[in-house]
C-alpha cells in the first residue's frame, strides 16, 4: 500500500526512481503501436508475435478476448478475497495460518 511509499520502511529514493524511470521507458518506446497493425485497444503486438491470432475469424477473436477479460476479472476477485481473509485474520485451508497484521 501507500506505506511502500511513504511508511518507516519505505522503498529507498533511488528504488522509486528506478520504478519511475522503468515504466516511462515503457510507455515511450514498447507499449507504442508502433506499426499501425493493432487490431484492437491495447494490441502491442508490432507484427513480431503471432501465435496464430491472424488466423482465426472475428468471432472466435470476440470469444477469447472475453475469455481472457473474465479470467483477469476472476484473478482480481481472488486476489481481492486473499486481502479481506487477511485483515480478517485466522486459518483457512488452502493458505494456511493468516494473522492480520494492524489489529
Amino acid at each position: 500500500g501507500i506505506a511502500a511509499f511513504f511508511g518507516p520502511d519505505s522503498i529507498p529514493t533511488d528504488g522509486k526512481l528506478q520504478i519511475v524511470f522503468f515504466i516511462g521507458f515503457l510507455e515511450l518506446f514498447v507499449m507504442k503501436d508502433v506499426t499501425g497493425e493493432n487490431d484492437f485497444v491495447g494490441d502491442f503486438r508490432n507484427g513480431l508475435l503471432d501465435f496464430g491470432w491472424d488466423n482465426f475469424d472475428e468471432e472466435t477473436k470476440l470469444s477469447k478476448r472475453a475469455i481472457e477479460l473474465n479470467n483477469g476479472r476472476a484473478a482480481q476477485m481472488g486476489i481481492l478475497g486473499l486481502m479481506v481473509h487477511e485483515k480478517l485474520g485466522g486459518e483457512l485451508p488452502l493458505v494456511g495460518q493468516m494473522k492480520a497484521l494492524y489489529m
